[in-house]
């Protein structure tokens, strides 16, 4: 005898569910320990005609060995309901050493990249890029067009982007 798991779920999942709402379990706990207990029906290697030819009691028999599980599991650990204040307490913000290591190392290549610009083209983007003027203001501070102004900015970007480009090779 064969178990169709697709039509086992259809009919027993939600009855599942609603028993072991009954043995005191969340609606979340419950609806994950009915899936678990589908997927024990997927991995288990029954025999036909075995004692295990009872789809029904079988599932119920899982599920509730499941959740005997879960709360033998949930008695060992102890929760603490934390706040916001307190979450945000733990979390360390901070870069790992490996973050700040790398990006040391970009930064370094960026201002090596932007050594080896042409000073009109260096300064027309650390004016816009670091001095947070508009390309309009950039081009009257460097006697140029807006357009003229762009192209400068825009050569300084694809420059320092090939030279990150080509330490990460």
């Amino acid at each position: 005898m064969t178990w169709d798991p697709q039509t086992l779920f259809r009919r027993h999942s939600q009855e599942l569910v609603r028993f072991l709402r009954g043995r005191g379990l969340t609606a979340e706990t419950a609806a994950d320990l009915a899936q678990d207990t589908f997927i024990r029906l997927l991995t288990a290697h029954r025999q036909p005609d075995g004692p295990q030819d009872n789809p029904r009691a079988y599932l119920f028999q899982v599920s509730r060995n499941l959740s005997i599980d879960f709360m033998r599991r949930e008695r060992l650990v102890t929760l603490a309901d934390l706040g916001e204040d307190e979450m945000a307490a733990i979390a360390d913000p901070s870069p790992s050493p490996e973050t700040i290591v790398y990006d040391r190392q970009r930064l370094e290549l960026s201002a090596a990249a932007l050594a080896e610009l042409p000073e009109r083209t260096r300064r027309a983007f650390e004016l816009h890029r670091l001095g947070d003027m508009t390309l309009a203001e950039v081009g009257r501070e460097l006697g140029l067009s807006t357009s003229q102004t762009w192209a400068l900015i825009r050569s300084a970007y694809r420059h320092i982007h090939s030279r990150l480009h080509n330490a990460c090779e």
